[in-house]
């Protein structure tokens, strides 16, 4: 091996990365990654322990990563707290879970009738979108930053067939967010489990139904063991988005190269996640569908307009909040007319002529 080069470990999978000489200059940095999915998840565990394992390497070995799954350093959905309090330097998950802690958060990962990937990925990008996130995460000690998307949701796994919004009534659903309020409002009693909790909730009862992903996520989870009728399409996450947060104090003392270059991988990762999903979902969605028996329910349109219904009414709760979520609210409700006008055009007309001429 060439003297000039080292190695350092990247703990993620046990594996090591080359070092180029220059990081011997300069010390290392320690980055503890707690992560709110289990390890090997399809899909979202593996997205975050890939962008864990990518950092040392373009950084050349300055941020030294260590990633933590689900409940492994900090407690299952704590992982805000712990980050912030600043017992790890960054935690991979979805803001939504902490909605608590401030409703503005939900608009960064998804909201009912919310934005899809391309319309999100606009709208954080040069819609004044990061800026409020910026404004909104700095009040917590945190620089948070995209760092995945799943593209659009499935509705959920559901033990009965869903119909009609009567149908909801008494349900019991894991469900986070303001899908989650939308679903309350309907009757439903929803709760916010982390995701290694949700299939032992199914096989005990303790839940009725659940939304998790999409076929790429949800078959590792095994949740058609449980529950065969597979509803499509979610409308409580369009285009989820995933977050590296950061503590502030950590990000402050990276140099303006490693800050760019953290943004940099959480833009790449983001991409990446999506991607991986679009490609993969269709051939997970036959398995469940031939294999394992599952029975793939569109939702109707009276259940659609229900969820519409009570959505505008969480919505108008939750901008009553503070000045500052009202100002994500309305630069939200901005970007999906402005952006979602441009698409209606352009990808889904394309796509439903497309699909029509070839009865995709």
């Amino acid at each position: 091996m060439d003297r000039r080069k080292f190695l350092t470990g990247a703990a993620v999978g046990g594996a090591a990365v080359a070092v180029s000489a220059p990081a011997i200059a300069q010390k290392r940095k320690e980055m503890a990654i707690v992560s709110t999915w289990p390890k090997g998840l399809p899909g979202l565990g593996v997205s975050a322990e890939r962008l864990a394992a990518r950092i040392p390497v373009l950084t050349e070995g300055r941020i030294v990563t260590t990633y933590y799954e689900s409940g492994k350093k900090a407690d299952k959905l704590g992982e805000f707290d712990h980050v912030r309090n600043g017992d790890s330097e960054a935690y991979i998950g979805a803001d939504y879970y902490w909605k608590g802690k401030h409703p503005g958060l939900a608009y960064f990962t998804a909201v009912p009738f919310g934005l899809t990937f391309a319309e999100m990925d606009a709208w954080m990008r040069f819609g004044g979108g990061q800026e409020l996130y910026d404004k909104l995460t700095d009040q917590f000690g945190l620089k948070s930053l995209p760092c995945g998307n799943t593209g659009v949701q499935m509705g959920g796994w559901f033990r009965k067939e869903i119909e009609a919004p009567e149908d909801l009534a008494e349900l019991k659903m894991r469900i986070p967010g303001f899908g989650g309020d939308v679903m309350s409002k309907l009757g439903v009693a929803t709760q916010t489990l982390a995701g290694g909790d949700i299939y032992k909730a199914l096989q005990d009862n303790t839940i009725d139904a659940t939304e998790w992903v999409g076929p790429l996520n949800d078959y590792s989870m095994k949740f058609f063991e449980v529950a065969k009728y597979y509803y499509y399409p979610g409308m409580h996450e369009p285009g989820a988005q995933l977050t590296l947060g950061v503590n502030k104090k950590f990000w402050s003392d990276l140099s303006d190269l490693d800050r760019e270059i953290l943004t940099s991988a959480c833009r790449e990762e983001n991409i990446n996640q999506f991607s991986e999903a679009n490609a993969r979902n269709g051939a997970f969605l036959k398995k469940l569908t031939e294999e394992e028996g599952v029975e793939l329910k569109e939702f109707s349109d009276e259940l659609y307009d229900a969820f519409g219904e009570k959505a505008q009414e969480v919505f108008e709760e939750v901008r009553q909040h503070d000045a500052l979520t009202n100002e994500i609210h309305e630069s939200f409700v901005a970007a999906r007319t402005e952006i979602g006008r441009w698409m209606k055009l352009a990808d889904i007309a394309y796509s439903e002529k497309r699909n029509r001429v070839l009865d995709i």
